[in-house]
C-alpha cells in the first residue's frame, strides 16, 4: 500500500473511532449536552483532531445518519424482503426490520430527534438525506395501489406518515417494552399491532 493509501486508511479509522466515541458519549450525556471535547476525550484523540474529519458536532451526527441509511439500504437485500405491500407479510417484514433497527440504534435515533428540534437547518438536511428512503417506501405503496388497494392518500405522503408512525411508536415503547402508560408490550405485540394498523390503513383486509 502506498503512503497516501496508508494515510487514507488511518484517517478513515480515526473518523470511525470518533463516531463510535460520540455514540458512547451521547448514550451517557445526551446529544445536546455533549461537547466536542467529550467526544475526543472518549476517543483518546487530541481535541483538534476532530476538525480534520468533521466541521462540527452536527456534521458528525449527519455522518452517523448517512451510515444508518446505508445500513438500512443493505437490509433490503436480505432474505424475506418484498416490495409488494399488498402482501401483509411484506408489511410485517418492514415493520419488524425497523423495530429491530431502532432498538439497535436508539442512541443515534434519539440524537437525531434532539438535533432536529433545536436546529431547523439540521432538520432540513436530515429530511433531504432521508428522502430517497421515503420514495422507496412510496414505491411499495404504489405497488399495493396497482394491486387494487384504495390508498387513503398520495403514496409519498403515506410513506411519510408510515415513517413517522414507526419512529414515534418505537420512541414511546422502546427500550424495555413499557411506556409511561404502564402497559407492558412485547416486541411481537408491537410488530403485530403496527403491521395490522398499517396494512388496514393502506386498504388491506383485516387479518
Amino acid at each position: 500500500m502506498t503512503a497516501a493509501g496508508v494515510r487514507r486508511q488511518q484517517a478513515a479509522q480515526t473518523g470511525a473511532e470518533l463516531k463510535a466515541a460520540a455514540v458512547r458519549v451521547f448514550a451517557r450525556l445526551g446529544y445536546l449536552n455533549t461537547k466536542i471535547t467529550d467526544i475526543t476525550a472518549e476517543a483518546g484523540r487530541a481535541a483538534g483532531s476532530f476538525y480534520t474529519h468533521f466541521t462540527n458536532k452536527e456534521a458528525l451526527l449527519e455522518s452517523l445518519l448517512s451510515d444508518l441509511l446505508a445500513q438500512g439500504d443493505a437490509s433490503t437485500l436480505t432474505e424475506g424482503h418484498s416490495d409488494d405491500f399488498s402482501d401483509r407479510d411484506a408489511v410485517r417484514w418492514h415493520v419488524a426490520s425497523y423495530w429491530g433497527f431502532y432498538r439497535d440504534h436508539r442512541v443515534v435515533m434519539d440524537a437525531l430527534q434532539q438535533a432536529a428540534i433545536v436546529d431547523p437547518e439540521f432538520a432540513r438536511r436530515s429530511r433531504e438525506l432521508s428522502e430517497p428512503d421515503l420514495h422507496h417506501m412510496a414505491d411499495h405503496l404504489t405497488r399495493a395501489r396497482d394491486a387494487g388497494f384504495v390508498l387513503p392518500g398520495d403514496p409519498l405522503v403515506l410513506a411519510a406518515a408510515y415513517t413517522a408512525l414507526l419512529s414515534g411508536f418505537a420512541s414511546m415503547w422502546q427500550p424495555g417494552g413499557k411506556s409511561s402508560l404502564g402497559h407492558e408490550l412485547t416486541d411481537d405485540e408491537a410488530i403485530e399491532t403496527l403491521t395490522s394498523f398499517i396494512y388496514a390503513g393502506i386498504g388491506g383486509p383485516r387479518a
